[in-house]
């Protein structure tokens, strides 16, 4: 795991500016640094090193091909090396190699077989710039999912690119503006949807995209080499035709299969546990394709209502790992919360941000490397949220949308509007399908969200640009909504910003290419049961810890904000951040929605979760002079 910056074209000083960039990301990689600069003066890279794989020099970034064509900086892994390794010297393509990373092998096959062909050729998590002299031209390219972040665009007449976007920020000369457009994005779902960053003519490279640009380097073009659409498509189309039991071998071979050469590293794994089925399935599997004991990793809080750690040890003990736990207290919490703004860069409120900080922050003390559970909710339906969209729509499908949209026209244009579950009514009954239904939901159940921005501007998105009864199930579609945005934007941003933060890489092996594109072809039937989803999850986690020790409410991994919110110190914090006359003289956010927002909350007890997104935006924004000292 690693930390890459660099431009194109830069007019001031490029050097001091390159170190500046990668001084911002050190967290991403305190091992080593180094730069390379063009012969014409004109392309920068910079690498910012934690080292994982072959610890000596012969891991070092920026790396030059064996022909010296190529440069490369890249932040990642590619766990299947070996066997590209394999390829290029079987097919006589390199004679050896210098040494045992990863970096050296991606370089070779982007040499032998061309980028696109290459890169598709490899499973891992990765951000990469490739620098081709002879023709100069600068290739980025992001992970199929989008497990590592990778910002690029133009500050003045320059190209840039970075690992984290607060490199870009402290560029001499930067000036971009704050993109209003996304404001409204940003309060409906606390995280700014790619390809959009908070500042104008920046953006989020795409997962699964490749980018290039030529000298001069003032025109890029982008292309797909794979897509979560197309995986999902292509796997419904050709749905899994065994029983259930046969999908759950197939599953527990290539988890197994994922997790092997995860856990693969010349520094100390480990992972996190919460108690949860994704993660108790990766600590299980984990387990039993390991000799010794498996690292294991928990946090605990004084809130009975939050802490699952109790159960996260019963499991740790039944599966023989060598657990390790960390009750945090209410300070605990709490003093992360200034430390937000800067360790993302731009606006982000996901508020489990914070104990999964602290969990990384432990975890970092004993090893360098863990896995984590992340994306079963979203591949093998188990979010809540599906229930509710399917039994809504359920209920409304039966009656043709010319009958359904006049009603709610009507609905919402007579006194019945003033009654929040006739507007909810109203507004649900005009939509054309669950996809749009799972879009509006959010807006309709929280109305004051498009009204705490002072700019309103259409600005299209994935979830506004998914195209109806694209998947045929409706919980496959919200499924893919979710993989689409909400887990590339905000799971994968928030575990990739924590974890780095104390320099602790993290690794997914759910989102493996094998295991993604196999769970879209398993029916919705082996997904959902009387007892929830993920039942063929489920199915794999229950050969390895009994069924008595998962039987409880799912709590989720999040923190009582809002009990933590009343309390003085952190009131003070936060009246003091929505201040009428600071947000005026800011100029961004409608100080009367906001005030309405927050004493509906001190004096009513509505709790919104946009008041924990205004917080966050006000935390980033009033520190931006601070963090470019």
């Amino acid at each position: 795991m690693c930390g890459i910056a660099g431009f194109c074209n830069f007019a001031g000083n490029g050097k001091e500016n390159i170190e500046r960039m990668m001084e911002r990301m050190l967290h991403r990689g305190p091992d080593a640094g180094g730069c390379y600069f063009s012969e014409e003066g004109d392309v920068a890279l910079g690498h910012r090193r934690l080292s994982i794989v072959d610890l000596s020099e012969n891991g070092s970034q920026p790396m030059t091909s064996h022909s010296g064509r190529y440069v490369i900086v890249y932040n990642g892994e590619i766990y299947n090396y070996k066997e590209v390794a394999k390829k290029l010297l079987a097919d006589q393509k390199v004679d050896s190699f210098r040494g045992t990373s990863d970096t050296e092998v991606l370089l070779e096959a982007f040499e032998h077989y061309g980028i696109k062909e290459a890169i598709s050729m490899c499973k891992g998590m990765f951000a990469i710039a490739l620098y081709d002299k002879k023709e100069k031209s600068l290739y980025l390219l992001r992970d199929r999912v989008g497990e590592k972040p990778l910002y690029y665009g133009m500050v003045g007449q320059s190209f840039v690119f970075a690992s984290d976007i607060g490199c870009i920020s402290v560029l001499e000369g930067f000036a971009n503006p704050i993109n209003r457009r996304v404001l409204d994005l940003y309060f409906l779902h606390g995280y700014i949807p790619a390809p959009y960053s908070i500042y104008e003519n920046i953006y989020k490279l795409e997962p699964g995209t490749i980018l290039k640009i030529k000298s001069p380097f003032n025109k890029w073009e982008t292309e797909a080499y794979w897509s979560m659409s197309e995986a999902a498509k292509r796997g419904q189309e050709n749905l899994f035709t065994g029983s259930r039991r046969e999908a759950a071998d197939e599953l527990e071979r290539l988890l197994k299969e994922s997790i092997a050469q995860q856990m693969a590293a010349d520094v100390p794994v480990g992972a996190f546990l919460s108690a949860g089925i994704d993660s108790s399935t990766v600590v299980a599997l984990m387990q039993s394709v390991h000799q010794g004991k498996v690292r294991s990793f928990t946090i605990g809080m004084e809130e009975k209502a939050y802490d699952e750690a109790v159960y996260a040890r019963e499991i740790a003990r039944h599966l023989g790992t060598e657990h390790t736990e960390l009750y945090i207290s209410e300070q605990d919490a709490i003093d992360v919360i200034p430390r937000l703004g800067y360790m993302f860069g731009e606006p982000f409120a996901d508020s489990s941000q914070i104990p999964t900080y602290l969990v990384s922050r432990m975890t970092r003390e004993h090893v360098t490397v863990s896995l984590s559970g992340d994306g079963g909710d979203e591949l093998f339906c188990g979010y809540r949220a599906y229930d509710s969209v399917e039994r809504i729509w359920n209920k409304m499908k039966g009656v043709p949308y010319l009958v359904r949209k006049p009603i709610g026209e009507l609905v919402l244009h007579s006194p019945l509007k003033n009654n929040p579950v006739y507007e909810a009514k109203g507004n649900y009954l005009g939509v054309k399908g669950p996809a749009e239904l799972y879009r509006i939901k959010p807006q309709v159940e929280q109305p004051l969200a498009g009204r705490i921005s002072l700019y309103h501007e259409e600005c299209p998105y994935k979830h506004s640009e998914y195209r109806e009864g694209f998947l045929q199930e409706v919980n496959h579609n919200v499924m893919l909504m979710d993989m689409l945005m909400y887990h590339p934007d905000d799971i994968l941003v928030k575990v990739d910003r924590t974890a780095m933060a104390v320099s602790l890489e993290t690794r997914v092996p759910m989102l493996d290419k094998d295991v993604v594109e196999f769970a879209w072809t398993l029916p919705i039937e082996f997904l959902k049961g009387e007892d929830g989803g993920k039942q063929v999850l489920r199915d794999v986690l229950y050969r390895y810890v009994p069924r008595e020790m998962l039987d409880r409410p799912k709590k989720g991994f999040s923190v009582p904000i809002k009990k933590w919110l009343k309390q003085r110190g952190l009131r003070q914090w936060a009246e003091a951040l929505i201040e009428r006359e600071l947000l005026a003289k800011q100029g961004l956010l409608d100080p009367d929605i906001v005030w309405r927002i927050w004493d509906d909350f001190v004096t009513r007890d509505i709790w919104r979760v946009q008041i924990w997104y205004i917080l966050m935006f006000q935390e980033w924004l009033c520190g931006q002079k601070e963090y470019k000292r």
